[in-house]
């Protein structure tokens, strides 16, 4: 889910991640320690606009939420991984075009091109494909309550390569939330459903991939726009997934796809991580990443409540329980931190 699409290797409220999320989180390098200011220097922001910004923030979302519900529904007639690649071209598409309409061109320094391929490899390449696999055997529900907790995974990363601090109020953050998730893996055995847990670790597992595309992407943003950045990644990710991809879709009857999987594609493409990320990137120039980033800690309790209402899915009291620890965990994790400007902003890209 670009969709999802969060943190940085400075600080854990904003990326190093970038992407439409997932917006969504490198080597040893440290991010600046400043404080973020919602607008660049000199830059009188309305009230109007600042109403705008965080309205849009809270639209992108119930988008995010959504695109949940969304992809796990399509996953009854396309493929993951082609379904994916699908989407992933969209966006990868349209990111550039925005791209080079806002900044005047998608040049990258040559010497980042390798950098920035192998990230993008990781962070969409690999964890998209993992992530809608992992979504098509458990439920909505549960994909955004772990995918929640990916910001522990970008602490525990940026700390062991040295570009980040573990401090005490952060360890004990990242133990609550790791207990979060327990609660929410096992709560699905009490209800008949602990096939669900295999789709759970392979949730989890790809939750670690895009906290190390966070972790090891931050220099990035120091040096390109966090547009550019999660454009290119976009793109070269698509490209890894392209040969699979391809080799799924091949085998489908596209006679038997119906109108709400075409529509689950290009809500998923280009409002999920296209038009999501780039609202995004307004919202953090105007009212800042940390307020921003706030906003995503909505996107767990929607998911639960919209797959629900739309899917049929059961609402456990565990899988709630759980988010609660999760969240809390973050919210232990986050006290204290400076935010980079640059560092705060795609992280939910991989929604």
């Amino acid at each position: 889910m670009i969709g999802m699409p969060t943190t940085t290797t400075g600080s854990l409220r904003g990326p190093a991640a970038t992407a439409t999320g997932p917006t969504e989180r490198t080597p040893g390098i440290s991010l600046p320690r400043t404080t973020a200011a919602p607008a660049s220097r000199g830059s009188v922001v309305s009230d109007a606009d600042r109403r705008l910004a965080e309205f849009g923030a809270l639209t992108v979302m119930v988008i995010w939420a959504g695109n949940f519900v969304v992809v796990k529904d399509a996953l009854h007639e396309l493929p993951p991984i082609g379904f994916t690649t699908i989407r992933f071209a969209l966006a990868a598409v349209v990111l550039l075009a925005v791209c080079r309409w806002r900044e005047g061109s998608i040049r990258l320094p040559r010497g980042d091109i390798l950098p920035l391929a192998v990230l993008g490899a990781v962070g969409f390449g690999i964890y998209q494909p993992l992530w809608t696999v992992g979504l098509s055997q458990t439920t909505a529900g549960d994909s955004a309550l772990l995918i929640a907790g990916t910001p522990i995974f970008t602490l525990l990363i940026a700390a062991a390569i040295g570009s980040d601090h573990l401090t005490r109020s952060r360890l004990v953050g990242a133990v609550v939330s790791f207990t979060g998730v327990g609660i929410v893996v096992f709560s699905a055995m009490d209800t008949g459903i602990a096939t669900h847990i295999v789709g759970d670790l392979i949730t989890i597992f790809a939750s670690l991939l895009w906290a190390s595309y966070v972790a090891f992407g931050a220099p990035f943003l120091r040096r390109h726009s966090p547009l550019r950045t999660t454009a290119w990644t976009v793109f070269f990710g698509t490209l890894v997934m392209l040969p699979l991809g391809a080799w799924q879709l091949a085998s489908v009857d596209w006679a038997l796809v119906t109108g709400a999987s075409v529509f689950a594609v290009l809500y998923a493409g280009l409002l999920s991580i296209a038009l999501g990320n780039v609202v995004q990137f307004r919202a953090v120039k105007v009212i800042g990443p940390a307020r921003t980033t706030m906003f995503q800690f909505l996107v767990p309790a929607l998911t639960v409540v919209l797959a629900a209402l739309l899917i049929g899915e059961q609402i456990r009291v565990g899988q709630v329980f759980g988010g609660l620890v999760i969240i809390a965990g973050i919210v232990l994790a986050r006290r204290g931190a400076p935010v980079p400007v640059r560092a705060a902003t795609a992280e939910r890209a991989h929604a």
